[in-house]
């Protein structure tokens, strides 16, 4: 067996090493930003809030996708699917906005459900018709919410949030469209 040289050998800690490694440890993220603690805050949970409206969107849009049925069922299982995955990247987008400007984002499916806004619906069945129009609804509510946070981010200068925020409300209005004009009954 080869000797292993003496640069690659581990190397013991010291009682000062360790103690500084366990202090970096427990010492709270703080990711450098230009943004004042207040900002940080405002901003944070303003974006954080609209991240658990999104998870709840997202899993209540793949609820239906997977449960929906009916005469138009490929069309509207396609269209569920695309909305989801259009909801579920912009949860990494949003989270990574929150840690950029210095904040912590969510941790836990319990943190989004004390967060969320979006209603929940755990119903055995839902007409598709109700289905669309329920996540009409749902994406009329979070465009108002991200306008909201659109305001937090534009009162902290905050110019890079407030763009983002604009075109999520751009795709936010695509899908209430869509679900709007899907639901449309020839007479109508």
């Amino acid at each position: 067996m080869a000797k292993r040289p003496e640069s690659s050998k581990p190397k013991e800690l010291t009682a000062e090493r360790r103690s500084d490694l366990e202090k970096r440890r427990k010492a709270p993220l703080a990711t450098p930003s230009d943004l004042p603690a207040e900002a940080t805050r405002d901003i944070s949970a303003a974006l954080n809030g609209v991240l658990a409206d999104v998870f709840a969107l997202y899993l209540k849009t793949k609820n239906f996708h997977w449960h929906l049925s009916g005469p138009h069922f490929r069309d509207y299982h396609l269209l569920l699917d695309e909305q989801a995955d259009q909801l579920f990247a912009l949860t990494d987008l949003l989270a990574e906005r929150v840690r950029k400007v210095g904040g912590t984002t969510l941790r836990s499916i319990g943190d989004i459900a004390r967060r969320q806004r979006i209603q929940d619906n755990d119903a055995d069945f839902v007409d598709a018709q109700d289905i669309l129009a329920e996540l009409r609804e749902d994406n009329k509510t979070l465009t108002a919410l991200l306008r909201a946070a659109h305001e937090v981010t534009s009162g902290h200068n905050d110019i890079a949030s407030s763009s983002l925020i604009e075109n999520w409300i751009d795709e936010s209005e695509r899908r209430t469209w869509f679900l709007f004009e899907a639901a449309r009954t020839q007479s109508a």
